[in-house]
C-alpha cells in the first residue's frame, strides 16, 4: 500500500533476468518487459564462502540474509558450540546473536586485530577485552582451512593444523558484488559496477548504488555492511 500511495508500481517475486540498454527495457522472469527512461541498478553483493575442503557440510552457512538467521537460530536451539569465521563488523554481530542465545562461540580471524578495516590496534584491543568479558573467545591471526566433520560440521582446521569443536559454523569473511546482470548488459565492470562520482555507469542511462557498485578502486561493499541488515540480523537473533 505505501508503494502505491508514493505512485510506485511495484513487481514482488519476479527476478529482472536481462537488461537491453539499446531498446532502454528489463525483461523479467515472468516474461514481462518494462521500458525505462533511467534504470539504477540496486543487486547487493553475495556472500562469500571460501573454496576450502568440508565448507559444504550441514551445519556451515553464511550469514547475510532472514534465511540464514533462521537456520543459525534454529541450530542454537539443540546444538552448543558455534564458531564464527570473520571477526569484522558482521561475524561480530553474529557471534554476539548466537552468545545470546546461549551458545560458546568462537571468533576465528585472519588479521592480527578485530575490525581492522573500522579500529586502530589500540581500539581493537580494547573491543577483543570487552568480548572476552563477554564471554566470547578470540582467535587473530589464524587462517582457517577446512571445515570437519563427516555428515555434518564437527569443527574449523586452522593453519596451524589445531581443530575448534563446532556444531555451526558461520562462515562471515566478505561479499562479493553482484554484477551478472550488469556485465550481461555489456556494462563495465571490475570487481563492481564500474560507476563515476554522480554513480553513473558506462551507460548514460544507467545509475548502479549500493553494495554492487566499484568507485575509484573501491566496492561499496567494503562499506556498506555497517548499515541495514546486518542490524535486521543481528536484532532478529538477540530475540
Amino acid at each position: 500500500e505505501w508503494y502505491a500511495e508514493q505512485g510506485i508500481t511495484l513487481h514482488r517475486g519476479d527476478a529482472v533476468t536481462a537488461i537491453d540498454p539499446e531498446r532502454r527495457t528489463v525483461t523479467a522472469a515472468s516474461g514481462r518487459v518494462v521500458a525505462w527512461d533511467r534504470l539504477v541498478l540496486a543487486t547487493g553483493a553475495a556472500p562469500v564462502l571460501p573454496p576450502l575442503p568440508g565448507m559444504d557440510l550441514p551445519g556451515i552457512c553464511a550469514f547475510r540474509d532472514a534465511a540464514d538467521v533462521a537456520a543459525m537460530l534454529d541450530a542454537s536451539a539443540t546444538q552448543r558450540r558455534a564458531v564464527v569465521i570473520g571477526g569484522g563488523v558482521l561475524g561480530l554481530e553474529a557471534a554476539w546473536g548466537l552468545k545470546q542465545q546461549g551458545m560458546a562461540v568462537t571468533v576465528v580471524h585472519l588479521m592480527p586485530s578485530l575490525m581492522e578495516r573500522q579500529l586502530d590496534e589500540a581500539a581493537a584491543d580494547l573491543l577483543r577485552r570487552d568480548l572476552d568479558a563477554r564471554g566470547i573467545a578470540c582467535v587473530t591471526g589464524a587462517q582457517a582451512v577446512a571445515g570437519a566433520g563427516s555428515d555434518r560440521a564437527e569443527g574449523v582446521v586452522l593453519s596451524d593444523g589445531r581443530c575448534l569443536p563446532a556444531d555451526l559454523v558461520v562462515v562471515a569473511v566478505g561479499i562479493r558484488p553482484r554484477t551478472d546482470l550488469a556485465q550481461a548488459a555489456g556494462l563495465a565492470v571490475g570487481r563492481g559496477v564500474l560507476v563515476d562520482d554522480h554513480m553513473r555507469t558506462s551507460h548514460p542511462g544507467i545509475l548502479a548504488v549500493g553494495e554492487c557498485v566499484e568507485h575509484d578502486g573501491q566496492c561499496f561493499g567494503l562499506v556498506m555492511p555497517l548499515y541495514g541488515m546486518a542490524e535486521v540480523c543481528a536484532d532478529m537473533l538477540a530475540e
